[in-house]
Order: structure tokens, then sequence, then C-alpha cells
């Protein structure tokens, strides 16, 4: 019996599809009821010749590259509006200086790896792999965040506060609508940053707090983790989808274990998928598998999965399956901005049980 339905990675040279992606359709098509096809860069020019070799469809993703900038914006964007996000965990140089920098209307640039790196520098191009950066487009990015900073009241902020006030700023002030930060504020999705002064955000940060030393805002980690761990012991049962790992990673998964230490029984997410290329054997964070984090009891068993892949090509596809199985069109929004937003108060021991012996 063949399978119902066979995906092929397109590749190209130049305008032209190559050959092994030819002799890949033929070989789907004997196995397969359905082929389609999946293309990293604009599906437009090639997408005739995929479709004559048996492609009943073709997804097209965009330049490959950085993450956020270009196709891949459009998946989480797009997942924030239907409702099918209900929190973002995140780096500050994905949602400030690739999702934020473009919606101010600046762009990111496909570059050469093996460019000398000193005539880069001297023409004030930084590099982030294969891609380019404008510097001193990004110094206006790093201002707008300061200029944002010098807005507000001056206290504590979790990360998730300021970066809201970056979509409010977005709303007035944006070039470009096709943004995560924008599309969050808009839908009341948090997005949390644990380590928000490691990007573009906090050159802005530490420039408002030089110029205001006696008063000023500050962003509170400890603030953003309380903030995280109530949306876990307000959802009862939590999912967890991550695209890479480090410090996000695992700041999500802690927040099972920061409920038990509050005196709540959350309970473990009840299931986790990780996209990594990240390999296990040097025993650090990205790499780590998802049973691994069963002995922790932040992931439930059964229900995890890792996906060893390149991410750019892995999450429209795992994105397209979901958008098209449709369980989203009944999902309600869960609104979580709203209820961080509400005054602090301490939970009675009525409402809460025993802290655990053990985690």
């Amino acid at each position: 019996m063949g399978l119902s339905k066979v995906w092929v990675y397109a590749e190209t040279d130049g305008d032209k599809v190559k050959t092994i992606t030819l002799e890949m359709l033929a070989k789907a098509r004997e196995i397969g009821d359905t082929v389609e096809a999946v293309y990293g860069g604009d599906g437009a020019g090639i997408a005739e010749t995929l479709g004559a070799h048996g492609a009943t469809k073709v997804y097209a993703t965009g330049d490959l590259g950085r993450f956020f900038p270009d196709g891949r914006i459009e998946v989480v964007e797009g997942d924030i509006v239907r409702l099918s996000v209900d929190a973002i965990v995140s780096t500050g140089a994905i949602i400030v200086d690739q999702d934020f920098f473009e919606a101010l209307g600046f762009k990111h640039y496909k570059g050469d790896i093996f460019m000398n790196d000193d005539v880069l520098r001297r023409l004030a191009i930084d590099r982030i792999y294969d891609t380019y950066i404008d510097e001193d487009q990004l110094r206006i990015c790093d201002a707008t965040c300061g200029e944002i900073a010098d807005s507000l009241e001056p206290r504590p902020y979790s990360s998730r506060e300021f970066i809201r006030e970056m979509g409010r700023y977005l709303t007035r002030n944006g070039k470009n609508r096709e943004s995560v930060v924008l599309a969050a504020f808009e839908k009341e999705v948090p997005i949390f940053c644990p380590a928000f002064s490691d990007c573009s955000a906090g050159f802005g940060l530490i420039h408002h707090q030089y110029e205001n030393p006696d008063k000023h805002l500050s962003i509170d980690s400890a603030k953003d983790f309380l903030e995280l761990t109530k949306i876990k012991i307000a959802s009862k049962q939590s999912g967890l989808f991550m695209i890479g790992g480090g410090v996000p990673k695992n700041f999500a998964q802690d927040t099972v274990v920061a409920g038990d230490y509050l005196g709540f029984d959350v309970g473990m997410h009840k299931y986790a998928v990780q996209i990594t290329v990240a390999d296990v054997r040097d025993g650090a964070l990205s790499g780590s598998t998802l049973k691994e984090a069963n002995s922790w009891g932040k992931v439930d068993q059964g229900a995890e999965q890792m996906v060893y892949a390149e991410a750019t090509i892995a999450l429209p596809l795992i994105a397209g399956y979901a958008y098209h199985k449709g369980s989203w069109k009944n999902r309600k929004a869960r609104n979580y901005a709203k209820l961080l937003d509400e005054p602090a108060t301490k939970t009675g021991p009525a409402e809460k049980r025993e802290l655990a012996g053990a985690r």
C-alpha cells in the first residue's frame, strides 16, 4: 500500500530546478498518492516545472537564512492571528533585531559567508552567517527602544510589558505590518525574552538608564519568570512547541517546577515538540532531549518529540500540517495578557496544595 502523501524538498541551481529534485518527484509519484513540493524561496518561477513533474502543490517558504525575516515570520504571525499561539518565549535577537527592526522599515540582506569581515566592519555592515544588516540602521533600532523607555513610567517592567509597548509604538510608527511584535500586541498575546538586554533593545535601555540615573525603568527578570509561571498555573494543561533551544527553552519548561515550588499542582507540560540541529552528546541545553526533561518533572512522557531538522525547513511543514488539520478554527483566545495585567494577589492556602516533597 502506497503512502497517501509525499513531500519533496525542491532545490534549484540559479533559476532551474535541480535534476535530483526531478528524480525525487518521479520516485515520490511511484510511492505516494499525492506529491507536494516545498521550496525555500519564491516559488513562482519554478512552480510550473514542479507541477509538470508531478507536484500537485508547491509551498514556497521564503528565502532561507536568518529565522524571522521573509517566510518564517508569516508562519508565526499567522498562527498568532489564528489564535494557535497563547504565549511566546524568545530571544531578544529574534524579537528586536529581526522582527521589530524590519517592522521599522529596515531590511536584512543576502550575503556571503566568505566575505572579508574586516571590510564589512569598515563599511558598518554586520554579518549574521550569510545575512547582512546595516549597523547604522541597527543603531536607529537601538535608539527607538531607548525612546520608548523614555516615554514610560519609571518602574520595573517585565520583558512582556516592554515588548507590548514596542507593539503599541508600531501601531503608530511601523512601516511594515508583517510583524510578530505587532500581531501579538493586537491579539494580546504575551511575548517574553528572558535575556532581553542581550539584543538591540539593551543598548537603548542602558542609554536610558545612563541619561536618567535617578529615575528610570528597568527590566525585571524575576517578574518575567513569575508572569510566565502564572500562565502555566492558569492554563490547566499546556504544551510547548520549541524552535531551537537555549534560554527560552529552559525558561518555558521551568514553569512546571516554579508552579510546584509556589505550591500549585500544575502538572507537567502535556506535550512538547522541539526542532533542533543541536547534538545531545555535548551535554548542552539546546541538545538536551525532552525525555531528559521528564526526569526533572517538566515534560510528560509519551507525547514528546525531538525533530532533528533545520528549522526554516521543518517549521513551515509542521505549521502547514497543523493549519490544514483545521483544529485552530474552533479554538478560543486565552488572553493571558489580560490575566497578567490584573493586580497581583497572593493565593490563599485553601487554593493551593501542600508543596511536593520532591520535584
